[in-house]
């Protein structure tokens, strides 16, 4: 249904976007029924998957990368869609660790280290995990300005095709909704993904009803929220950025 005029918005669907994202596999059609047929409550499936979680875990202090950059690296793999849970997280640590030289590709594929380990790099300890998964990290940060903002509001969701990863999903774009909540300011993901610091934002939550998104054949029911930054909004009075015939 993307990719159709919006009766309800009066904005075209945008088109595909270059940078190749799976974070909006929720909007888009295709991929046929849904089915479940494992037990409830069973985070693992095979011995190998929680050795990926505690690696993924470990590996983010030596690594220096942050959880918008494992996030962004996970959504975009290539073959995503063909690859299991923790088959995704090992892909993506396996190239985020390539990329900073962590390990070789000869040390990936032999299965063993070839070299000592780079010095000077901070460890998770086994006697420490307990305490820094109870701690977390929160995303939130001290209001800088007002927001733009306020409930009720009425706002668009940006069209623009950015040159990078994204959390916008692309099933909202150049489409209106509601301002539904103010969550307050916090970490903005397309730049902390970037390595290009925090740069906090107000982030909202974004009412959209289904007709909007979708058509006249949605349930009248049914609606979606989103939480999106100030940048991934613009006012209605603001002309739709790009206009739909520019869009690629």
């Amino acid at each position: 249904m993307t990719g159709a005029t919006s009766p309800a918005s009066g904005a075209a669907a945008a088109a595909p976007a270059p940078w190749p994202t799976q974070a909006d596999l929720g909007g888009l059609d295709g991929f046929g029924p849904i089915t479940v047929d494992e037990p409830e409550g069973d985070p693992f499936h095979t011995a190998w998957e929680p050795r990926v979680l505690a690696l993924t875990l470990a590996m983010a202090a030596p690594g220096g990368w942050n959880i918008d950059i494992s996030r962004a690296a996970r959504e975009v793999l290539p073959g995503y869609r063909g690859l299991s849970y923790y088959e995704i997280w090992l892909a993506a640590l396996q190239r985020l660790m390539l990329d900073r030289g962590l390990i070789t590709a000869g040390e990936l594929a032999d299965g063993h280290a070839q070299g000592a380990p780079l010095p000077g790099r901070p460890v998770l300890r086994a006697d420490a995990v307990a305490a820094a998964l109870a701690r977390g990290t929160s995303a939130e940060r001290p209001p800088s300005r007002p927001p733009r903002y306020a409930v009720g509001d009425a706002v668009r969701m940006r069209a623009d095709v950015p040159p990078h990863h994204t959390r916008r999903p692309l099933y909202t774009w150049g489409h209106v909704g509601h301002i539904e909540q103010v969550h307050g300011m916090h970490v903005l993901a397309d730049a902390h993904a970037q390595g290009l610091g925090e740069q906090p934002q107000w982030l909202y939550r974004v009412a959209f009803d289904a007709r909007t998104l979708w058509g006249d054949a949605a349930d009248a029911r049914d609606g979606v929220c989103v939480d999106a930054w100030e940048s991934y909004l613009q006012p209605l009075e603001e002309p739709l950025s790009p206009p739909a015939e520019a869009r690629p």
